[in-house]
Order: C-alpha cells, then sequence, then structure tokens
C-alpha cells in the first residue's frame, strides 16, 4: 500500500523538522493530498497517527486537505478540473498510476488540444505545521 510510504515520507519530514527544535508535539498539521493520487485517507490517516506514536511525538490536530486536480491546455491558455471531464472510472485509476497518461483520455474541453499539463492535485504535501 503506497499510503503506509506516504506517511512515513510525511513523519519523517515532520520528525526532522521537529528534531532541529528540540520539540515532540505538533499542535496542527495539515497534509495537502493531491486528487490523482487516489489515496485512502484512512488508511494514510491510521499509518501518520501509528507512525507518530511509534516516534513519541503527539500531533493534536491532524487534518487532511484534498486538492483538486487542475489542468492548463498549452494552446489556448485555459484551466479546467479533472470533474469537469467526466471521465470514466477505470480511465482516472489509470491516471492515477501514471498521470502523464491523461493526454490519451482528454482534450482541453475549449479547444481540443492534447497538449496539456498538471499544474495541481499531483502528489502529496505538508500544506502547514504549527507547534
Amino acid at each position: 500500500m503506497h499510503e503506509w510510504a506516504l506517511a512515513e515520507a510525511i513523519v519523517e519530514a515532520v520528525c526532522g523538522y521537529l528534531s532541529k527544535r528540540g520539540v515532540n508535539r505538533v499542535a496542527s498539521l495539515k497534509v495537502a493530498v493531491g486528487e490523482l493520487q487516489s489515496v485512502d485517507e484512512g488508511i494514510l490517516r491510521f499509518a501518520v497517527e501509528e507512525l507518530f506514536k511509534g516516534r513519541g511525538v503527539e500531533v493534536s490536530s491532524l487534518v487532511f486537505e484534498k486538492e483538486p486536480a487542475v489542468f492548463r491546455c498549452n494552446s489556448c491558455g485555459r484551466t479546467w478540473r479533472l470533474e469537469d471531464l467526466g471521465i470514466p472510472e477505470d480511465a482516472r485509476e489509470a491516471i492515477h498510476f501514471i498521470p502523464e497518461v491523461f493526454h490519451v483520455f482528454t482534450r482541453c474541453p475549449h479547444c481540443g488540444s492534447q497538449d496539456l499539463e498538471i499544474i495541481q492535485g499531483r502528489g502529496v504535501y505538508i500544506g502547514s505545521l504549527e507547534l
């Protein structure tokens, strides 16, 4: 499960930050999860919480925020969200594993070009951290 690998990266980054400051308590941690990641939030939450416990780090508030997938057409410059495209679930799954294949499944809804790029909604990152 890639949720555990993501959780390990989150915990490692936070613990590295905490160790430089000599603290082991986090008041609030917000993690942004890109829509294209297709992450099971329940598993990710459990993994993060367990890994923090194992490190002796207390996190008072852990929030996961879904970051919507946004694309931009390099031909006409327009942007749109994944939900605007009506892509079938099996194609969404393929895009999850290899986001660059979205070119195969879609065209710009404005000009029809396939010269597109992902500008948001890919990856997982720490949105904010309060000690």
